[in-house]
């Protein structure tokens, strides 16, 4: 027998677009299903002052198909030469959201990120100072930390003394993936939020791992043991506002994905809803899925609640498109492997 969900229309907050042709061939994926998103930053050149935010948001519009709407939530990426006096004029003037952290190295585009910490103390206590959110990529990027552990040690070394020598910086930890990171958000008071993503409440290493390599299951930070991951699932269907979506989701041409050395990034806007709905029906949490991906995220921002809603069914298994095109190459969609019963109605 068919059900239905009817939700306030969500919102993602950790998205990645790309430019150009792969922006066009990626951005009606995510504008189907969710009114807004956090853009992230990390383009070649990466978006570092308020001129590029504008410029980039102004691609991104230009892209949308007609009878489409998405309200991109621009932010700016952090380097040791930001301007504390541009980032506050791009908030003031309503254009940025966030100022995006990646430490030198951590993951796609970030080889502008921060290596130094001390270099951008201005700008977050400036950020501290007008509540703009710092999201945060939370890894060590230390060749002699193992990569499983990077995510935790970096809450040790880096994130707990920034906050703690920048009162009222609000900081989200973006697309956690361990018990850790969701423990240490619990504790961690107004200021600090998390975002969670498909892949990490859906799989853990033994899926990207175990009978073959599965590159379209590798992703930066990459996925944990299961305990990390139900963990995360706990977190993510408790009803704890600390916690909402970032899909994090993230598009590669297929070909730098099946490669010897592929990137890293799950690209999971066309599903997203059809997975959180699957899961959060196993876990037997159905009725609090609005709540993470509609309502926790407009508040942490700031922002209002979206007014329309959006409306899923639940029947026969859907059928995953293996890939969609792009200007720049195919982009293979992920598939979480188990049969999804929900679909997003047109």
């Amino acid at each position: 027998m068919t059900q239905s969900l009817t939700i306030r229309r969500p919102d993602d907050w950790h998205l990645h677009l790309r430019d150009g042709a792969m922006l066009e061939g990626v951005l009606p994926e995510t504008a189907r299903h969710f009114e807004r998103a956090i853009i992230m930053p990390n383009l070649v050149p990466p978006v570092v002052k308020g001129t590029d935010a504008a410029a980039y948001r102004e691609r991104i519009l230009a892209a949308l198909p007609d009878g489409m709407t998405f309200e991109p939530l621009m932010t700016l990426y952090l380097t040791e030469d930001t301007d504390p006096d541009d980032v506050a004029a791009a908030h003031a003037s309503g254009l940025i959201k966030a100022v995006k952290l990646y430490p030198a190295g951590a993951t796609t585009n970030s080889a502008s990120g921060v290596t130094n910490f001390d270099n951008v103390r201005a700008v977050l206590e400036k950020m501290a100072e007008i509540s703009l959110p710092l999201c945060v990529h939370g890894e060590v990027t230390s060749h002699d930390i193992d990569i499983f552990d990077r995510e935790a040690v970096f809450i040790d070394r880096v994130l707990d003394p920034i906050r703690k020598a920048t009162p009222g910086l609000r900081v989200v930890m973006e697309h956690i993936t361990t018990a850790q990171a969701a423990a240490y958000a619990a504790e961690g008071g107004d200021d600090l939020g998390a975002t969670i993503t498909v892949q990490h409440l859906m799989l853990d290493r033994n899926d990207m791992l175990v009978g073959g390599i599965r590159p379209h299951y590798y992703c930066l930070p990459i996925l944990k043991r299961r305990e990390h991951r139900e963990a995360l699932l706990a977190a993510a269907t408790s009803g704890d506002p600390r916690y909402f979506l970032g899909t994090d989701s993230a598009p590669h041409a297929t070909h730098t994905k099946e490669n010897a050395c592929g990137c890293a990034g799950c690209f999971t806007a066309p599903i997203a809803l059809s997975c959180l709905a699957e899961t959060f029906e196993a876990a037997g949490k159905l009725e609090l899925m609005e709540a993470f991906v509609s309502e926790y995220g407009p508040k942490f921002y700031g922002l209002p609640l979206n007014e329309g809603t959006i409306t899923l069914t639940k029947g026969d298994p859907i059928t995953i498109p293996e890939q969609i095109e792009t200007g720049a190459g195919p982009v293979t969609v992920f598939n979480p492997g188990i049969p999804l019963h929900w679909s997003v109605e047109a």
